[in-house]
Parts: C-alpha cells; structure tokens; sequence
C-alpha cells in the first residue's frame, strides 16, 4: 500500500475550493481506487493523505483531466506553498481502548 501526502501553506480558499476538493475526493475513491482520504487544516497549513493499493493507481490519478485543472488552479490561486510525497506503507497497526 502506498499513502500520498500532500502538504500545503494556504494563500486563499474559497467556496469553488471547496466544492472542487469534495468532488475530486469522491472521483478518486470511486474511479481510481484510492482506498482512504483524510485531511486536516490548521490555521493556514493543509495536510491530506491518500492511501493506494499501487503506484499505477496514483500515476493515472495524477493524469485525470479534472484533477489538473484542479492542480492549476491550485497553484495559480489556492496555495502559497506545496509538496508531495509518495510513500510505501510498510506496516500498519492500530489499537482502540475498549468501553
């Protein structure tokens, strides 16, 4: 399994942000296999994990048409700062404290 994480320093959302990052998020978990997304925002800093069941999964992903204009726009608009990194997940545990 594979996670992506994308780390950015916001310069300015708005409402087209928010409903374009919802319908992307549906697409890649409905069309191109992303298994689990989360994201979370503090202040102006913005980090979001993606988790895949393959490299050939995130390549196609980051080719849909719809996800570089969203990619676009980012850059030209939505964020300050970004960086991406691919990472393979090694091992995965969890723990839950029983009521």
């Amino acid at each position: 399994m594979f996670v992506v994480i994308f780390k950015t320093e916001v310069a300015q959302l708005d409402a087209e942000y928010s409903q374009m990052a919802q319908q992307l998020r549906q697409k890649a978990l409905e069309q191109y296999g992303c298994l689990k997304f989360e994201s979370f925002q503090e202040n102006t800093q913005e980090i979001a994990l993606s988790y895949w069941a393959d490299l050939e999964s995130i390549r196609r992903w980051r080719q849909d048409s719809e996800h570089q204009i969203a990619q676009k726009f980012g850059r030209e608009r939505w964020y300050q700062t970004y960086s991406v990194e691919i990472c393979e997940v090694l091992r995965q545990y969890h723990s839950s404290q029983p009521k």
